[in-house]
């Protein structure tokens, strides 16, 4: 059996980004009861020296939609990356997910040796798009949905790995 470059990428990255977005709806929640902004997570970060909760957030939709889009050889969405509130983070999944949903399913199939092209830290850099997916997009797509993840952990908001995960597709509950 053979799994798609498709099957690898768009379906993962709905499952972690629904994810991410109830945890948003989960630190709402918990930030009323204790009369905390959730405004106020967005500046958190773990380490002096790493990006901020909102940035994290940035980075797993551009990784998501980016790798969609060239996989697919379409331009990636152009966000303003404006995001100050919570529902403004809401409507950036949102359309991040309507984007990767939108993506032509055969293109990114096809994707396997068509020379991927992106902007990196210092330059630009070139891959196959197999290689890319697996050893570049989604390693910078779980790193950013993990840091994001920790950082509500370790600023208190009640969250687990059921949370992390997101909804599971074709899962059967059996017991």
């Amino acid at each position: 059996m053979t799994i798609s470059l498709h099957e690898a990428s768009v379906p993962v990255f709905t499952q972690m980004l629904t994810g991410v977005s109830t945890l948003l709806d989960k630190l709402c929640e918990q930030a009323a009861v204790k009369k905390i902004d959730p405004v106020l997570f967005l500046n958190e970060r773990l380490y002096p020296n790493m990006f901020t909760y909102g940035r994290q957030l940035q980075a797993m939709c551009d990784w998501a939609s980016n790798t969609t889009a060239w996989l697919a050889g379409v331009s990636p969405p152009k966000f303003d990356n404006t995001e100050r509130t919570i529902a403004d983070w809401q409507a950036r999944i949102k359309k991040t997910l309507d984007f990767i949903a939108s993506a032509d399913t055969a293109a990114i199939d096809g994707a396997e040796e068509k020379d991927i092209v992106y902007p990196a830290a210092g330059g630009t850099r070139q891959m196959k798009g197999k290689d890319f997916l697996l050893h570049q997009a989604l390693p910078q797509f779980y790193f950013h949905v993990t840091i994001a993840y920790a950082i509500l952990r370790a600023r208190g908001i009640d969250c687990g790995k059921r949370d992390f995960m997101g909804p599971i597709p074709r899962m059967t509950q059996l017991t």
